[in-house]
């Protein structure tokens, strides 16, 4: 066997494909691996019951009402279209002008939100408890009326950095610390959107930790080592296992067969 190619699918961050017949490798070559494609849908949200939270009030504090955001991968305009949603569901806008009091936007040079209150009364309470204040960099605070700027920057990208991770190689790591990872990547699409991810501008090739494949586990984290949550999407991993060429034998070989060509 020189080379073969695997299709591996599952969608789960982490899934194991049984081989069968399982795949012997002579024990007397070296192998390698390397990711040809990664297929996926960028279904991993940034906004869960952890942050998902937008507490406000509409008489100056006296009473508050939660806004609460489905799971979900939400971009900054995103997260606003969905607020202002709900504030109209809820009647709290200008019925006048169908404008509303409370507007989320990007201030792109600083990579901060602006949270601007047209509405004297309005208040805006990033105290609570899951709240979606620290995704749009604001501190434990409550904002009014006004231009309010966050005090960090914007931290909608909780994923940096995808690892793709498979169990049959060896020579990576993360961190310092030995790890299968055959492969990294960001995806370079917006939320909701199909990644077709191809390694470039070559395949980087890990050497085979096995003779014997009868399963392969395939494991995708984010820079921390968290698994990601694909959200039931499913993810189609390609990758190639070839022959390791060694120059060494090559050349004997190539002598050998020139000697009885008596070229020699």
């Amino acid at each position: 066997m020189e080379k073969l190619t695997l299709i591996l699918s599952g969608n789960e961050s982490s899934f194991t494909t049984f081989i069968d017949p399982p795949i012997h490798l002579d024990k007397n070559d070296k192998y390698e691996a390397a990711l040809l494609s990664i297929d996926m849908y960028y279904s991993f949200p940034n906004i869960t019951n952890e942050n998902n939270n937008f507490s406000y009030s509409t008489d100056n504090g006296n009473t508050w009402k939660t806004i609460t955001l489905d799971k979900g991968s939400y971009e900054l305009k995103a997260i606003n279209n969905e607020i202002q949603r709900q504030l109209i569901s809820n009647g709290d806008y200008n019925q006048e002008t169908n404008e509303n009091y409370i507007s989320i936007t990007a201030n792109v040079s600083k990579l901060k939100s602006i949270v601007h209150i047209s509405h004297k009364e309005y208040l805006i309470d990033f105290n609570v408890s899951n709240s979606i204040g620290s995704t749009l960099g604001f501190n434990p605070s409550t904002i009014s009326y006004g231009y309010n700027e966050s005090h960090k920057i914007v931290d909608i990208m909780k994923i940096n950095s995808i690892l793709v991770s498979i169990d049959i190689i060896s020579g990576s790591f993360v961190n310092g610390v030995q790890h299968p990872v055959i492969y990294s990547f960001f995806p370079n699409v917006a939320p909701g959107s199909k990644i077709v991810e191809r390694p470039n501008p070559s395949l980087a090739y890990y050497p085979v930790n096995r003779s014997t494949i009868d399963r392969i586990s395939v494991v995708l984290t984010d820079q921390n080592n968290k698994p990601i949550d694909l959200r039931r999407e499913t993810v189609t991993v390609r990758v190639a296992i070839r022959k390791v060429k060694v120059i060494k034998n090559s050349i004997k070989k190539a002598i050998m067969e020139l000697r009885n060509e008596s070229i020699f």
